[in-house]
């Protein structure tokens, strides 16, 4: 048997101290996993807890966490087998990890007091006192909130089709816009507001914003100063009134009647905002007399008009209604959305400015976003330039004069002399005076509604708070997001209701 001799092995000069400095390095690096691990464990509990991960939740892969984190995948690895370890998660391989399905959730607590901020703006200090909305969740049986469009009623195949062409289109490369929006956009607005609503327009006075909301928002930067009076419609839409207050305009209440804003009424003021073709929400419509009464108000005091054309493609009994804008261009900014005609939740909008304003919106949207997304925008273009969306339009308000037919009828029918109906020639919804019902009755009203399973919503929040409301309970009712058996069955369930508060 041959022996094996052990040779001695000479090593390279230095290798035992760099040995020792690397297991002391390995022996840190250990720890410092550790760590990490414990923090990567408490932050999935946490968010486990507080309902940013539920029972059957998928969370990001090792790799996608550790990247994340900056940690190794072993470490994110290690950290997922002790919360599986421990009932947390479910891990199997080649899969995600998933919280446990059959994990008990911990009741979640009130959330403490927050503390007032310290060292914020005038704006901000204006903003925080304005009263917070109410959240409500959408009714089962039926919602009545005005503003919802049916889902079903998007013009889905279209929307694709102009979707996939506009992404094929995608430039060689991804650049910043021109902060009033995109010029084929602009310009295919330009001919569709000439046809329908009679405006004529170059495409530089047109600003495409992110829904009529910061339309108003930039009407209210650029026109007012702190301290400046606004004049408003009472009862009048309130994100309008509360952009203008952000922003340090004092409000002036004028009140409305049938034939829209009482220009009798009309204070000094550095502009006014009014909903000429209809009021919201009472839904009169601004008599031709009270228009050129506006217009010379305007020109008298210099101040700007804010037209506000939030639903002017609804048009039920009555003739189109020129926009003010038609009337004087200089004076008015017309704010126009598409929110009532395709989705509140695209968020496109866009304002006709006068000529010599243009440049002042222009910078101030740049400042503000640069410009409105420009895939939505390219999508839009394509599809007013096609006809596609004009179509849409005729189709969509067919489908709405239906709605407000069946809501009408399910009000006589149930109702009868109970009910004054008002706003109904135009628009997309109505307003429900109910008679012999006082306003103090509202909120008993809409809490027997929501225990029932209807959305009711009032009318007397949309007063001036200094001004006195009116006595008779009021509801808005929305019609443009229900079929007709819902509109029916709403109106049946909300007659029950309404018998015991009279």
């Amino acid at each position: 048997m041959t022996k094996l001799l052990a040779l001695p092995v000479k090593m390279p000069e230095g290798w035992l101290a760099e040995n020792i400095q690397s297991r002391r390095i390995s022996v840190v690096q250990l720890q410092q996993d550790d760590g990490v691990a414990r923090r990567i464990i408490a932050a999935i509990k946490q968010q486990i807890h507080s309902g940013g991960y539920r029972p059957g939740d998928r969370l990001p892969s090792t790799r996608a966490f550790a990247a994340e984190w900056g940690a190794s995948r072993t470490t994110v690895t290690a950290a997922y087998g002790q919360l599986a370890a421990e009932g947390y998660l479910i891990v199997r391989h080649g899969a995600r990890a998933i919280v446990a399905p059959g994990l008990e959730m911990p009741s979640v607590e009130a959330p403490a007091a927050v503390a007032q901020p310290r060292n914020v703006s005038a704006f901000a200090r204006r903003l925080l006192a304005l009263p917070a909305p109410a959240e409500q969740q959408p009714a089962r049986v039926a919602d009545f909130r005005y503003g919802d469009l049916s889902g079903a009623d998007f013009p889905v195949l279209a929307w694709r089709r102009a979707s996939n062409k506009a992404i094929l289109r995608r430039g060689a490369r991804l650049r910043y816009g021109d902060p009033r929006g995109s010029a084929v956009l602009r310009n295919a607005l330009q001919g569709y507001l000439w046809r329908p609503r009679g405006i004529g327009c170059t495409p530089d006075r047109i600003v495409v914003v992110n829904g009529s909301q910061q339309g108003l928002d930039l009407c209210a930067r650029l026109l007012l100063d702190p301290g400046d009076s606004f004049a408003i419609e009472n009862p009048g839409y309130l994100l309008a009134r509360n952009a203008f207050v952000a922003a340090g305009g004092i409000a002036v209440p004028v009140p409305v009647d049938g034939d829209g804003l009482r220009t009798d009424a009309l204070p000094p003021a550095r502009l006014a905002y009014v909903t000429p073709s209809h009021q919201f929400p009472i839904g009169g419509v601004l008599s031709a007399t009270r228009r050129r009464s506006l217009l010379a108000w305007a020109k008298a005091t210099g101040a700007y008009i804010v037209e506000d054309d939030y639903d002017g493609e609804y048009r039920h009994d009555i003739s189109p209604i020129p926009p003010l804008q038609t009337l004087d261009a200089d004076a008015v900014i017309y704010v126009g959305t598409l929110s009532k005609t395709l989705s509140p939740t695209l968020r496109l909008g866009y304002l006709v400015v006068p000529a010599s304003l243009a440049r002042a919106f222009a910078e101030a949207k740049r400042l503000t976003d640069r410009h409105a997304p420009m895939l939505e925008q390219d999508v839009l273009a394509d599809l007013l330039a096609s006809g596609a969306y004009e179509r849409h339009v005729r189709s969509i308000r067919r489908k709405n004069a239906e709605r407000r037919a069946v809501l009408l009828q399910a009000l006589t029918d149930h109702l009868r002399a109970g009910v004054t109906v008002a706003g109904a020639d135009t628009g997309l919804h109505v307003v429900a005076w109910m008679n012999g019902i006082d306003s103090a009755g509202e909120p008993a009203i809409m809490a027997d509604a929501r225990a029932a399973g209807i959305g009711l919503y009032p009318v007397s929040p949309l007063y001036d708070p200094t001004e006195p409301r009116p006595e008779t309970a009021g509801f808005i009712m929305g019609y443009a997001g229900l079929d007709a058996e819902a509109l029916r069955r709403g109106v049946a369930v909300l007659a029950d209701i309404l018998t015991k508060h009279r």
